[in-house]
């Protein structure tokens, strides 16, 4: 199954409970559900018509992959990393991109980057129309595809896990208005990525990152409960009917 960014990942399977997983996942890392958020199993049941059971396990997936939280007695939050954790995010996808930059260059063809821009021109448009979950799942399609040239996947994979985990970061310490990266920062790097300048590429991904950490302001807030039934109306009909 397609992920939220483009990619095929292993957050996105098909297993039983997978459409109330995908909707949670796209739900938390498009900033619908913000960091602290809780997660009710009771409303949320209600929400995808689903027992309580199936909920749980879903958490319980969510959970494995550092989205939610879950506390004895306290139940499901979504994860609000902290300063630390946010930081090693985007340095340890500095690290990675920046590495593999050379067997990017390595593979790019024309169409690469025709569909490079594509998305840039995306993001621009979703940033100019104040679309945040748009210009988030755009930003992070950036990153994964172009990484996504060099044919490594394992790399791909990782890196692709990696933005659920900065959208998490960028939700809990961002700005009102900071949805994913500066696209004007991607314009640069597709420029670079054209011109086959390893090391400016390299430089400018690197202040990329650098620039995004330096935006975050890491100062503690509370998430509020939303209105469940509301933000996943629609996904009820698709649930799978079990006993509770």
């Amino acid at each position: 199954m397609t992920s939220w960014n483009g990619l095929n990942t292993a957050y996105f399977t098909e297993d039983k409970d997978d459409h109330i997983y995908n909707a949670l996942v796209k739900s938390i890392v498009e900033h619908q559900l913000l960091p602290g958020s809780k997660l009710p199993e009771e409303a949320l049941a209600q929400a995808f018509s689903v027992s309580r059971t199936g909920i749980r396990r879903v958490l319980q997936r969510l959970a494995a992959v550092q989205l939610v939280t879950l506390l004895p007695k306290r139940g499901a939050h979504v994860t609000t990393p902290d300063a630390d954790e946010s930081r090693d995010v985007f340095s340890t996808r500095k690290i990675l991109e920046c590495a593999n930059l050379p067997q990017v260059i390595a593979h790019c063809q024309p169409p690469h980057l025709a569909a490079l821009k594509t998305l840039v021109e995306e993001e621009k448009r979703a940033h100019e129309e104040r679309n945040g979950a748009a210009a988030i799942r755009l930003s992070a399609a950036f990153h994964v595809q172009l990484q996504a040239i060099s044919g490594n996947k394992v790399l791909t994979e990782a890196v692709s896990q990696l933005t659920l985990r900065s959208s998490l970061a960028i939700a809990a310490w961002g700005a009102p208005w900071q949805q994913g990266c500066r696209c004007t920062d991607h314009d640069d790097l597709l420029d670079l990525l054209r011109k086959r300048d390893v090391q400016g590429l390299a430089d400018s991904m690197a202040h990329h990152f650098e620039h995004i950490v330096a935006s975050l302001r890491f100062e503690p807030h509370h998430g509020e409960t939303p209105d469940f039934m509301q933000l996943f109306a629609g996904h009820a009909a698709q649930s799978h009917k079990e006993p509770g």
